[in-house]
């Protein structure tokens, strides 16, 4: 039986939750609702969604916050529903590793595409190998990237948490040795051409990956700006 996609709507408005619930189930998705974090979290107890959608002005604990948790613990798409004008909650929220994210007031329409657009490529995802043992593992700065396994480890063994965009990212670079890559090749080459938030998603996202692999991310030895280009790897000799 084919999988139908589970879509969880996170937001504070009754009447949203609603419109949103039915237009989801008029599209053959399953849809699920709650209010705020509480009822986010008892919701993720009963099932696990293919999808969150989470509005960032919630109240107790905001869409934000609610993102990163998700992030660090469940392998779930995460569509922020911000104000049109909130463009640094936009950023945030995609630093702390959203997928995408929708601006109020949006049309239905164009969410539905976002929705798919995100499960498309969650579904196009390469499975982990189950056996345990290590990968290829690969140097990258001061840590290792596990290419089998979608996984970073840094220099004592322990896991680096990266998101699938981020380990993309990593693997394309790593991909093209000392090879000055656009912005353009870059989402081509991580088949996220249909992806473009906007403009500056991939610098923040680089941006946040070299806090994570770079030994002094102020100064960055493997991954290297190229002025008016994009980005380069280096790997160390």
């Amino acid at each position: 039986m084919a999988h139908t996609p589970c879509v969880l709507v996170v937001d504070d408005d009754q009447a949203t939750r609603e419109m949103l619930v039915e237009a989801l189930s008029t599209h053959d998705f399953r849809a699920l609702q709650a209010g705020d974090g509480t009822a986010m979290r008892a919701e993720l107890e009963r099932e696990a969604p293919d999808i969150v959608l989470l509005d960032i002005r919630l109240p107790g604990e905001d869409g934000l916050s609610l993102a990163r948790f998700l992030r660090e613990r469940y392998d779930v798409g995460i569509i922020m529903v911000t104000g049109s004008g909130d463009v640094i909650d936009r950023i945030v929220g995609l630093e702390i590793g959203a997928d995408d994210y929708v601006a109020k007031p949006f049309d239905p329409r164009e969410l539905l595409a976002r929705i798919k657009s995100v499960l498309r490529r969650i579904q196009a995802r390469p499975e982990a190998p189950v056996a345990s043992s290590p990968g290829r593992r690969v140097p990258f700065g001061r840590c290792t990237l596990d290419l089998d396994a979608h996984q970073v480890f840094d220099a004592d063994g322990l896991e680096v948490m990266v998101t699938h965009m981020e380990f993309d990212l990593l693997r394309v670079l790593y991909e093209h040795p000392g090879k000055a890559l656009s912005r353009d090749q870059i989402l081509t080459l991580t088949h996220n051409r249909e992806w473009e938030p906007f403009d500056r998603s991939i610098d923040i996202r680089i941006a946040r990956l070299r806090r994570k692999v770079e030994v002094d991310p102020d100064n960055p030895r493997a991954i290297r700006t190229v002025r008016g280009v994009g980005y380069m790897f280096a790997p160390s000799t």
